[in-house]
C-alpha cells in the first residue's frame, strides 16, 4: 500500500473499520439469521411429516409460525433501533437487501396461493430466492460461510430438477441450515 496516496489509504481504513464493525454486530447479533433459520427448518420439516407421514389435510398451517417470528422480528429490532446510537452503511445496505427480499417472497407467495393448488411446487423458486440476499450479506460481511450458504441454496435448487417433489421441503430445510443456522 506504499503507492496508494494517503487520502486513499485513510479511505481504505474507513471503509474496512465500517465492514468490520458490521460484521462484528452481526456475530454479536446474527441471532435473528438463526431465529429465521430455524423456524423455515421447523416448518418445513414440519410441512413435510403432516403432509407426506400423517396425510394431515392442512399441512400448511405450520407456515402460520412465521407470523410469531415476523411480531417477534418487528420488536426486536424496533427495541435495537431505540438501544443503537449509530449505523453504519455496511448496516444499512444490508437492511434493504433483506427488505428487497421480504417484499418479493410475500409477493411471491401472494402469488403462488393464488396460482397453483401445489404450494410445494415452488419450493425451487424459494431455494434460489434465498441464495440472493444470503449471497448478498456474504459479500458485504465479507463472510465466507454466508456465501457458502448462498451457493448450496442454489445447488439444491438444481436438485429440485432431479427429485420428485416429495423431497423439496427437506431441500428446503438443508438450504436453511447451510445459509442461515450454520454461518
Amino acid at each position: 500500500m506504499t503507492d496508494t496516496p494517503p487520502d486513499a489509504q485513510a479511505s481504505l481504513q474507513l471503509i474496512n473499520a465500517m465492514i468490520n464493525r458490521a460484521r462484528s454486530r452481526f456475530s454479536e447479533n446474527g441471532h435473528l439469521y438463526l431465529v429465521w433459520g430455524w423456524v423455515v427448518l421447523f416448518c418445513s420439516l414440519g410441512h413435510f411429516l403432516l403432509q407426506h407421514v400423517l396425510s394431515y389435510p392442512q399441512f400448511y398451517m405450520v407456515w402460520m409460525l412465521c407470523w410469531v417470528a415476523a411480531i417477534y422480528q418487528v420488536v426486536y429490532l424496533a427495541r435495537r433501533k431505540k438501544s443503537s446510537s449509530v449505523r453504519t452503511y455496511t448496516e444499512e445496505i444490508l437492511q434493504y437487501v433483506w427488505l428487497v427480499f421480504v417484499i418479493v417472497t410475500a409477493l411471491l407467495v401472494a402469488i403462488f396461493l393464488h396460482n397453483t393448488s401445489n404450494p410445494e411446487a415452488n419450493t425451487p423458486v424459494f431455494l434460489v430466492m434465498y441464495g440472493m440476499p444470503t449471497l448478498l450479506s456474504g459479500i458485504i460481511l465479507q463472510h465466507r460461510s454466508l456465501v457458502v450458504g448462498a451457493y448450496c441454496c442454489w445447488i439444491l435448487a438444481l436438485a429440485t430438477l432431479f427429485l420428485p417433489h416429495i423431497f423439496y421441503m427437506p431441500l428446503l430445510s438443508a438450504a436453511v441450515i447451510a445459509a442461515w443456522i450454520i454461518p
